[in-house]
């Protein structure tokens, strides 16, 4: 659909709906289910060098794995974006140095993830963080995005900074919208003075249009992702209603988001990236 294709980091997908790295998303059949019911780009689970068994929600075959699919999948230009957790830096940079040689379109190192937090502790320090994200992208030449935690003892700005810094092209953030927000689609108007709204508006508002932003959470219809893109998101990630629906779910909700668009005269979903305003 015309209306909802984007240009994230710098890259062409068809549309700015995509599943969340570990929904339905680790083994060959389901992520090949993924590609044939929806245009847009497909989102590995989280992976590391040899694989995991602990915990659940990273459990992975390890990038060898991800690697041999990236492959097929790439040599029939579909758009694939790689993710990576680690229990070191070197690990971190083997595999998004073996899923960049791969031919993914986009890389995303997890640091949300309580595991890496445990592990490699990114965010102990700015110089830990800089440390790893300065020698990853040294060591590859894709476009980088980083999933940040939901709650960071930085500021965005400084965050935001660095990755600009850094070469960084994309923040993954959480859609931790207030679950009274109340939104006239029409108008994208919110009721009472200008404030953040989420994770991802707060970093979209510090972006200067230099990083984009990708909203994760709360993602279950058109109506939720014209909002996420309202408030700052260039692209959605789908999860929960992914895992209930099933790959279905993805096609549903880029479908539901393009009759939106259409239905207030949009003919591009960057047309309303942003643009919430307030009326206080």
């Amino acid at each position: 659909m015309e209306r909802t294709s984007i240009r994230l980091g710098g890259v062409e997908l068809a549309s700015s709906v995509m599943n969340a790295s570990g929904a339905r998303s680790a083994e060959r059949g389901e992520i090949y289910e993924l590609c044939a019911v929806h245009s847009g780009a497909i989102v590995f689970k989280s992976c590391n060098r040899a694989g995991l068994d602990t915990p659940e929600n990273l459990k992975n075959r390890g990038v060898e794995h991800f690697q041999s699919i990236a492959g097929e999948l790439t040599a029939r230009n579909k758009r694939v974006i790689g993710s990576v957790v680690g229990a070191s830096e070197e690990e971190f940079i083997d595999v998004a140095r073996i899923l960049d040689r791969a031919g993914v379109s986009i890389v995303e190192l997890n640091l949300a993830d309580d595991y890496v937090t445990k592990s490699v502790a990114p965010f102990a320090s700015f110089e830990r963080l800089k440390s790893l994200i300065g020698r990853v992208r040294g060591e590859t030449g894709c476009v980088l995005a980083v999933k940040v935690p939901p709650r960071m003892t930085f500021e965005p700005r400084a965050i935001v900074d660095l990755f600009k810094s850094m070469r960084i092209a994309i923040a993954v953030c959480a859609n931790d919208l207030p679950k009274d927000l109340s939104v006239d689609i029409a108008s994208g108007a919110v009721q009472g003075p200008a404030r953040t709204l989420s994770q991802a508006h707060a970093f979209f508002k510090e972006s200067e249009n230099l990083i984009d932003v990708v909203a994760v959470g709360g993602i279950n219809t058109g109506r939720d992702a014209y909002i996420a893109h309202l408030t700052g998101a260039k692209a959605v990630q789908v999860g929960s209603a992914l895992m209930k629906e099933g790959a279905g779910a993805l096609g549903r909700i880029d479908r539901e988001l393009d009759s939106i668009l259409g239905e207030h005269g949009h003919e591009s979903v960057s047309e309303i990236v942003g643009k919430v305003r307030f009326t206080g």
